[in-house]
């Protein structure tokens, strides 16, 4: 059985700055795409069954830095979607609302297209993925790499490793990162977390 390997896209001026990025399709700061050129190493010698990506920008950037080929965009690795809290930070929302937490409380609506998503709706496209997924981990032929966002990539987390979606609270995802989830007596596992050069 392949492993199942999640890269985070390189850094970008908001996540920097804590402002919550769904749909605001920011490219890669220097940094972010000296982050991603620095992955290659960790994702070379590899042979990958399958190798999808988030349609944005700055994960497709990510995908061809760290010298993927053949990545396919999804659209269900999009990132969360923060309704009424794109560009805002945490910070800024415990202004109105102290005791708010994405895991708990999702978002409110934003602008027409962005409804926001609960922590739910984004177990439900993190459980597509892992049942697109599942043949290509499953024959033999390789590994499969999927480049995304952190909470989306938590969330995928948790749903292989058996938890409730909101159970993704727990992973921390770091930008321009490597993590591997295998499979240990027949059983999903974390084999790495967080991996840079």
């Amino acid at each position: 059985m392949g492993d199942l390997l999640l890269v985070r896209h390189g850094e970008t001026e908001w996540s920097v700055s804590g402002q919550h990025t769904s749909w605001t399709d920011l490219p890669l700061t220097q940094h972010g795409e000296e982050q991603a050129k620095s992955l290659a190493p960790l994702l070379t010698g590899r042979t990958y069954a399958l190798a999808l990506s988030s349609p944005l920008d700055r994960a497709i950037r990510t995908a061809e830095l760290a010298g993927l080929t053949g990545v396919v965009p999804d659209p269900d690795l999009h990132e969360w979607d923060y309704g009424g809290y794109e560009g805002i930070t945490t910070a800024e929302i415990h202004r109105s609302r102290p005791d708010w937490y994405l895991w708990a409380d999702g978002v409110p609506p934003g602008p027409q297209g962005h409804p926001g998503e609960s922590p739910e709706q984004i177990g439900e496209r993190a459980d597509r993925v892992l049942r697109k997924v599942e043949t290509a981990l499953t024959t033999g032929t390789g590994d499969v790499v999927l480049v995304a966002h952190a909470h989306f990539l938590r969330v995928l987390t948790a749903r292989r490793l058996g938890l409730p979606p909101a159970e993704g609270r727990l992973f921390q995802l770091a930008t321009g990162t490597v993590s591997r989830l295998s499979t240990e007596h027949g059983w999903p596992v974390i084999a790495e977390w967080n991996k840079q050069p």
